[in-house]
């Protein structure tokens, strides 16, 4: 199953959004939250970020979310094989990818649903 890591600013945002996606999405695609400095403080961390990708890596690839700034910038010294960015909205792509992700669909699908979530209307 593919697994998706929210990068933030704000660890609390992160692990809200997390639970957000996971209760409209169901409790079984790999989710982490990776946010924040490595002390609580608002910023991003690599080593969060390569933290919650191992712990997510189910060997069917990994999409990082990252909310906007430098979260991006570390989300790009994470991506390799197997491993994308997603520049989708963080909370609207977050969901798209976690519903996706837990019918079993492959990496490239659930960025493309992801992705779609930017073309999402409220109106």
């Amino acid at each position: 199953m593919v697994g998706i890591v929210l990068i933030s600013h704000s660890g609390p945002l992160a692990a809200e959004v997390a639970v957000l996606a996971t209760q409209i999405g169901g409790t079984g695609v790999p989710l982490a939250a990776a946010g924040g400095t490595d002390d609580g403080g608002v910023g991003t961390s690599p080593s969060l970020v390569e933290a919650a990708i191992g712990e997510v890596d189910r060997g069917d690839g990994v999409i990082l979310i990252p909310d906007l700034g430098s979260s991006v910038l570390t989300a790009r010294l994470m991506e390799g094989p197997g491993v994308v960015i997603a520049d989708v909205p963080f909370v609207e792509g977050a969901i798209a990818a976690v519903v996706t992700a837990g019918t079993g669909a492959s990496l490239e699908a659930v960025l493309a649903a992801a992705e779609e979530s930017r073309n999402f209307r409220k109106l």
